[in-house]
């Protein structure tokens, strides 16, 4: 090894990918060793971490140019040593010079005043933080002033940290772009309206309200009455995703959805208070987009006080088929096939925009109209090639064995069907007409019946969602 060029030492360390590879082969020798801490960017580590202080201390000289960090602490107990608390996260500031992408999930002893010392790295780009209980909005608040190159946050679970001002001080980070906000109790939808400006700049946004407590703050979270409208063009906007929220008429987030003009991917999931005319003005708008996902809530998911909800109906889905040429992923689901739903789409819907889109993947999950006609239709999807179906119980062996004349589907996905058997899957084995078949909670399709039924299989059968 001591007679190979530097340039030949480097192109086989960056080859090994793996943590534990790397680990062993810096054990080989002494040069190896050098260049795998010089090459090391990123690390993650958590309950192994005993003593904090001295291991972080320990990883930083070892690996003096590390740039992305983890640490995590999911299923940390008392028993496994101290968890990382301030003066541990005052050391990884320290010494950790070329930091730019820090996650922390589960640390759960840090609070405002550790959160405050990553303002000295100055580099830091990304923050990741996931069931912080001890961090409030003036610890973000102290981040995003000090932190002048941030463009990444989500904040995941972070129940104290309320809107308070940090919202607004986004506006004077000129790179920030992507934005997660995910049950966040104190942070409802009327409280991104201080985003101010920095909807103009956002390229991702993740806004999930906590389900257990959205309906609870409806009123007084929302601020309905506080929220101006959205007239800021979201022009850099490229994925939207929605969950859990109250969509309200004209104002809000229903005027969000209609000045995203270059959106690639949207998420709406059990969005109450969604319309066709949200769905229409997002289509004419979006004509870039190429992944929608539609989670519709039924009826007995929403409060007594919304008895009336506003339907969501073949409207919507015509005026994506329309508008939307790129579109070439589309998930449609249903919270709940025995309840009534607040959509009434229909199958030729559903058929329209397969075919004037060049569908590529298509998942249907609890669609209870998705039915042998059905997959009759998909015949005519030119680019289809990922097909997952999931509690949709009018398909029968009699549809699943029209599969082989999809003209490029490679990958079958089916879950919770009742109305396939084995018989069902016989047409395609030893035919390799399927790269990929999985097969999960299919109380009639055995592990024997989709053996070389496609290049791969994957076979799990849980059935206690039947009872």
């Amino acid at each position: 090894m001591d007679c190979l060029p530097d340039q030949l030492v480097w192109e086989i360390m960056d080859r090994i990918n793996k943590t534990a590879d790397r680990n062993s082969v810096s054990l080989t020798c002494k040069r190896l060793n050098k260049l795998d801490c010089e090459q090391r960017k990123f690390i993650r580590v958590g309950c192994g971490l005993d003593p904090v202080s001295e291991s972080l201390a320990c990883i930083c000289n070892r690996f003096p140019f590390l740039e992305k960090v983890e640490i995590v602490y999911s299923g940390w107990m008392s028993k496994l040593g101290k968890q990382l608390d301030n003066q541990g996260l005052q050391i990884l500031s320290n010494n950790c010079h070329f930091l730019n992408d820090l996650t922390l999930s589960y640390c759960t002893f840090i609070t405002d005043a550790g959160l405050s010392s990553l303002t000295s790295c100055s580099n830091l780009l990304a923050l990741r933080l996931k069931f912080a209980p001890r961090i409030t909005g003036c610890g973000i608040l102290s981040l995003v002033m000090g932190c002048k190159k941030l463009a990444v946050l989500h904040l995941i679970r972070c129940f104290n940290v309320g809107s308070a001002e940090w919202l607004e001080h986004l506006n004077n980070l000129e790179s920030f772009e992507d934005l997660c906000i995910k049950n966040c109790r104190a942070i409802g939808e009327g409280d991104l309206y201080k985003l101010g400006s920095s909807w103009g700049k956002l390229k991702r946004l993740h806004f999930e309200v906590d389900a257990n407590y959205r309906y609870m703050k409806c009123c007084d979270r929302l601020a309905i009455d506080r929220w101006q409208r959205q007239w800021i063009p979201c022009i850099s906007m490229q994925e939207l995703t929605l969950v859990n929220c109250i969509i309200s008429t004209g104002r809000g987030l229903a005027c969000v959805l209609g000045v995203c003009d270059n959106l690639e991917k949207i998420h709406l999931d059990m969005c109450v208070g969604l319309r066709d005319s949200d769905i229409v003005r997002l289509a004419e708008n979006a004509r870039s987009l190429r992944s929608i996902s539609l989670r519709v809530p039924s009826d007995f998911s929403l409060p007594l006080s919304m008895n009336s909800p506003l339907l969501l109906t073949d409207e919507s889905l015509r005026a994506l088929a329309q508008n939307c040429s790129n579109l070439d992923s589309v998930k449609l689901s249903f919270s709940d096939a025995h309840f009534p739903s607040v959509s009434s789409f229909t199958l030729d819907a559903i058929i329209t925009l397969i075919q004037m889109c060049p569908i590529r993947e298509l998942i249907l999950d609890q669609v209870h109209f998705f039915d042998d006609a059905g997959m009759d239709a998909l015949r005519s999807a030119k680019y289809l090639e990922v097909l997952e179906i999931v509690g949709c119980q009018e398909v029968t062996d009699e549809g699943l064995q029209l599969v082989g004349q999809f003209p490029r589907l490679q990958v079958l996905r089916l879950s919770k069907c009742l109305g396939v058997t084995d018989d069902g899957i016989k047409l395609f084995i030893g035919t390799c007409k399927l790269t990929i078949l999985s097969v999960e909670d299919c109380p009639q399709i055995s592990v024997q019946g989709v053996k070389g039924a496609a290049k791969s299989v994957s076979f799990r059968q849980d059935l206690t969602w039947m009872y």
